[in-house]
């Protein structure tokens, strides 16, 4: 490799720099850089504010000046990506999406840009899903915006999608109508996040060049390529992690065909499952915050962050193998400046209806590094937002999509767990997740939530999903215990367990239905009669509005709960839940052809 202006490495590797490797020649120049990225991380993430932000700023230099040592002379054949975003209804969201997608070109510089100025690397396909033509022209304007700055963006529209699907050979795209949907021309918007994910894995492998050298990355619209870090100003979000460098490393290990990274920030799950712990902390806090002076300097600074660990933020985290933690957790004010006990608790108090929509402002998860971010481990669940595959990979897909039910994700993990191992792997490599993409509680378009005039919350037909997802997930979990994949076309015994999870997840679903409405309760009785002092805070018609809407949500009454207890209503979705899993091995079967029919020109063979 000739000689190549190579500062920031050479100050690095300077004998009083602390660093280790010493000079090097210019044909290990690459594996030098290599070897000094977890070196950056580890003081980077150990450091204080000032030395993080040094730190990140001395990592995103070095990752810039190799990527332009691979542009100018080789060395390295780096794999292109393709990203698909499916969007409905979520401009703000999309946005901020894109804008961490540049970024990560301009800050890391993976894979240069040609000639026009382009990012030589990335295709990104928007997947249009949105009802409201506002939307729809939102997205194309954001589309062209991020064109004009370099970034190879398509915006994979309705009608563009319809003719895609018309092109499948009509037997197979009878066979996938599940996969890929029915709705008609007229009616060809919000197919539901699975069918229209597995739509844009037919126009990603389109638009991909060298498609069995590229990694197709399915990322969610209320996603960025960003993580959390508290600082002592607060929770801020950085451009910390080298992702497509580090992707392309583990795919050219050759053990992994499907990668997976989980999300910090907002939790992943329905407020359906949350709602216990939240009530939890939410008394601790006004038990406290009655205590005191509302008009003294705010206390609720020094609150210590949320406990370490997975699925701290869900009511059955036990049903997933975590510990759940009994302690409720504390609430960080995020306000800056001077401000006062009143201010912390109306500031709260106005955010709680965010709830509905899945933030939890007690129990947000921050990024922890945990050493190379090479290392990856076997994955039991994908992560829908925030995947990679490679060409052999596109075979894995997200199914079921024709029931509409969450923890799709998690389903499909178990299931391509059972078909390849640990070629499905976990990196440390998450994504920040925002529920909501303003300041507004007023948010984008969330399946299965509706907010109404009078500020009432329906999560009605989220919660519903909630529930049969999780038979649905634990349906899998409890077959492959005992029996393979090919044994799913057993339709008596699938039946059979499909039943006999449901059983258990009723009674562990009314133990919570209990607990939170016990919860509710004794919130109640607070707010009914709150200390003297804080008789008058309007905070208190906030908290008011907030409780009724759990009542309206989880009391005995509520539409969800009345659903779920229904012997009708669960029998009619055990059957479909029996008959999707009976059919997923022939659905898989006719796509595996599909995607292999797709020539290099990105026409369907017929």
């Amino acid at each position: 490799m000739p000689c190549f202006d190579t500062p920031v490495l050479r100050a690095l590797l300077d004998p009083h720099s602390g660093f280790t490797g010493g000079p090097v020649d210019d044909s290990a120049l690459l594996a030098a850089y290599d070897a000094l990225y977890p070196q950056i991380e580890a003081r980077m993430w150990a450091a204080d504010d000032a030395g993080f932000a040094h730190w990140l700023a001395t990592y995103q230099a070095l990752a810039r000046e190799q990527q332009a040592l691979i542009a100018a002379h080789g060395g390295r054949k780096l794999r292109r990506f393709v990203l698909g975003i499916p969007v409905a209804d979520r401009p703000a969201h999309l946005q901020n999406c894109l804008e961490s997608i540049l970024q990560q070109c301009r800050l890391y510089g993976y894979g240069g840009q040609s000639a026009d100025g382009r990012w030589a690397a990335f295709t990104v396909v928007v997947a249009e899903d949105s009802r409201t033509p506002a939307a729809v022209a939102a997205h194309r304007a954001l589309v062209a915006a991020y064109r004009e700055q370099g970034l190879d963006v398509v915006h994979f529209d309705l009608p563009e999608q319809y003719a895609l699907l018309q092109s499948i050979p009509a037997a197979e795209r009878v066979a996938l109508g599940r996969l890929l949907t029915t709705q008609p021309a007229e009616r060809f918007h919000r197919k539901g996040q699975a069918a229209n994910r597995n739509l844009c894995y037919l126009k990603m492998l389109q638009v991909a060049r060298e498609p069995e050298s590229t990694l197709y990355y399915l990322v969610d619209s209320d996603q960025s390529f960003l993580v959390n870090r508290q600082t002592a100003t607060g929770e801020q979000a950085f451009a910390a992690l080298n992702y497509f460098h580090y992707i392309d490393r583990i795919f050219a290990s050759g053990e992994v065909n499907v990668l997976t990274g989980k999300l910090v920030g907002d939790p992943p799950v329905s407020p359906a499952v949350m709602a216990a712990n939240f009530l939890d902390d939410l008394t601790a806090f006004v038990e406290r915050i009655g205590t005191c002076d509302q008009h003294a300097a705010c206390s609720f600074h020094a609150a210590s962050a949320p406990p370490a660990g997975d699925a701290v933020y869900h009511d059955l985290a036990a049903l997933f193998g975590f510990d759940g933690t009994a302690t409720p957790c504390e609430y960080r004010c995020p306000l800056q400046g001077p401000h006062d006990h009143a201010a912390c608790f109306d500031h709260f108090a106005a955010r709680l209806g965010a709830f509905f929509f899945g933030e939890h402002p007690t129990r947000r998860t921050l990024f922890q590094y945990s050493g190379s971010f090479l290392a990856h481990t076997p994955a039991r669940t994908v992560y829908p937002g925030n995947y990679i595959v490679d060409f052999t990979g596109l075979r894995y897909i997200i199914p079921f999509g024709h029931l509409r039910l969450r923890m799709s994700g998690p389903t499909a993990g178990r299931l391509i767990q059972a078909e390849i191992g640990a070629r499905f792997a976990s990196a440390n490599l998450p994504m920040l997740h925002g529920r909501l993409a303003a300041a507004t509680l007023h948010g984008e378009f969330r399946p299965g939530v509706a907010q109404r005039d009078d500020a009432s919350v329906d999560i009605a037909d989220e919660f519903e999903r909630q529930f049969f997802g999780d038979v649905m997930l634990f349906s899998v979990v409890e077959w492959l215990k005992r029996r393979d994949l090919a044994a799913l076309v057993d339709a008596p015994a699938v039946a059979a367990v499909v039943a006999r999870v449901e059983d258990e997840l009723l009674d562990l679903y009314s133990t919570k239905h209990a607990a939170v409405n016990a919860r509710r309760a004794a919130l109640e009785r607070w707010l009914a009669a709150p200390p003297a002092a804080w008789r008058e805070a309007p905070a208190l018609a906030a908290l008011a509005r907030f409780l009724r809407n759990i009542a309206a949500n989880f009391g005995d009454d509520a539409p969800a709960w009345r659903k779920i207890r229904s012997p009708a209503h669960r029998e009619a979705r055990r059957r479909q839940i029996a008959d999707a899993l009976v059919h997923y091995r022939a659905e898989r079967a006719v796509w595996d052809r599909l995607v292999g029919s797709i020539g290099d020109d990105g026409a369907i063979s017929r």
